[in-house]
């Protein structure tokens, strides 16, 4: 799912993108088809929060050396979705806490409004058509569509990268990029996607940066932020409830 910011930038001027940021330059290498492989499975759970990370198991699915392998795990590390213990190897980093779930909506709810507003005034017609593509993505999958999840996941995703690009602050940018791959990850575990309901709330913040109205993406990010977040605190209180 993940992709270099400068792909969107590059798609923002309306040229075709290069290659991917923190990644070799040249083609697609054996690191980037290890890290995307493994990106994957964590975003997905194939591997679990806290799950040992077998890399000779990877070199023979991949049929790669475990070199490469290890250079992703690297990658992977510095974005905090693995991490490396002496005389065990690597793991995929725990579970999130609700205290740190919390604290990523209150930092999304920081920056994000501000790169909408930004992301306005930038547009341009193959932003536009991004835009269009991602709206048309979201209001094809179902609440129960096979593969929903992912299929949402990945739109949603898009969108919210192709803000914080199109924010023209890399800081911004990268700090998206990451919170999403965790967040993710949490929904899969608890189930807290809602297409539906999703949906309406970035079409709302689609039709504002189409109609270049900073002032209206701010206000509609911030909603759809608020929203998931008490969707979240939903799914979590009941979770609680259960296992009280």
């Amino acid at each position: 799912m993940r992709h270099g910011n400068d792909d969107l930038s590059t798609l923002a001027a309306g040229v075709a993108p290069r290659p991917r940021v923190g990644r070799p330059a040249a083609g697609p290498t054996m690191v980037q088809q290890a890290y995307d492989h493994l990106l994957t499975a964590l975003m997905t759970l194939q591997i679990a929060p806290g799950e040992r990370i077998a890399i000779d198991q990877v070199a023979r699915r991949l049929n790669i050396s475990q070199t490469p392998i290890r250079e992703a795990l690297s990658q992977l590390e510095a974005e905090k979705l693995v991490h490396k213990l002496p005389n065990v190897g690597y793991r995929a980093s725990a579970q999130m806490t609700r205290e740190e779930v919390r604290d990523l909506y209150t930092l999304r709810q920081l920056i994000e409004p501000y790169a909408a507003a930004r992301a306005a005034e930038a547009m341009t017609e193959a932003a536009v058509e991004e835009l269009e593509a991602i709206d048309k993505a979201m209001s094809n999958v179902g609440e129960d569509a096979a593969g929903g999840y992912s299929r949402f996941a990945e739109a949603d995703d898009r969108l919210h990268r192709l803000i914080a690009t199109l924010s023209g602050n890399r800081l911004i940018a990268d700090t998206v990029e990451r919170l999403h791959a965790h967040l993710h990850i949490f929904r899969a575990l608890y189930s807290t996607n809602a297409p539906t309901e999703a949906a309406a709330e970035h079409r709302a913040i689609i039709d504002a940066l189409i109609a270049r109205d900073g002032a209206t993406a701010s206000k509609a990010v911030r909603t759809h932020l608020e929203r998931s977040q008490q969707r979240m605190d939903r799914v979590l209180a009941g979770d609680s409830a259960t296992t009280a």
